[in-house]
């Protein structure tokens, strides 16, 4: 997959997008990174990319013309997934995220300022948000987008069951406890059931501890979680009462 970022700020990206789990499968490559700076494309012979909201308001407000014209070079008459990071997106989700990993190439638009000049919608495919707050630009959620669909493309993983045995993955509830070696750690012991090689048991302790995490840290995902008698029996014996 080919992953171009729209940004002023394309410094910010290098050291997410080439270390770690994502730098491997580039390196691979399973992942291609561009970072675009928005300034250069400006025709203002400032490199200006913002300017003042007509009607007034605080702030600044980002420019058409610079993310146009960047648009139309990085796409080149190509085609691509277009995706605004913006608070008034939809939400982030693994499935969200799954559907992403199935494109071919995705282009980010990392906003800034105070806004958008709303034309630029015409060139959106897709507005996404990582949460229900504000941060003060797109780079930051376009890091977190580009890692949370990377984890669904075939080969960037390890381990090829690691995205779907995960918090959110595992029928939308949170991940259960893991442990590893010394099973005696300053006398804080493992728990004896993933030490007895009954994975009848230790699957049956892992479900259990994942309703108990979600109950406890998200209760609000078992309302729309899948759940069956025992589940339901399990968490109203620790206090869950359905809404």
């Amino acid at each position: 997959m080919r992953i171009d970022i729209l940004t002023l700020f394309p410094e910010m990206f290098g050291g997410v997008l080439h270390t770690s789990m994502l730098g491997r499968a580039e390196a691979k490559g399973i992942l291609e990174f561009h970072a675009h700076d928005i300034r250069e494309y400006s025709a203002n012979k400032h490199h200006n990319t913002d300017d003042y909201a007509f009607g007034g308001g605080a702030g600044m407000v980002m420019m058409a013309q610079p993310v146009f014209d960047c648009m139309e070079a990085v796409l080149n008459g190509g085609s691509a997934r277009r995706i605004l990071m913006t608070p008034r997106g939809r939400t982030l989700t693994p499935e969200l995220a799954r559907k992403l990993a199935s494109e071919e190439r995705l282009v980010i638009l990392a906003g800034h300022y105070e806004g958008l000049d709303e034309r630029i919608n015409e060139l959106i495919d897709d507005e996404i948000s990582i949460g229900d707050y504000v941060l003060t630009g797109g780079e930051l959620p376009a890091m977190v987008l580009i890692d949370c669909v990377s984890r669904f493309i075939p080969g960037v993983l390890g381990c090829s069951e690691s995205a779907e045995d995960e918090s959110f993955s595992n029928d939308g509830l949170l991940e259960y406890p893991q442990y590893t070696r010394p099973a005696d750690f300053r006398g804080r012991l493992v728990p004896e059931v993933l030490l007895n090689g009954n994975h009848k048991e230790i699957n049956k302790w892992r479900r259990e501890q994942s309703l108990l995490k979600t109950l406890r840290n998200r209760p609000e995902l078992l309302e729309r979680a899948p759940l069956s008698k025992a589940d339901t029996a399990f968490l109203h014996e620790h206090g869950w009462e359905k809404e």
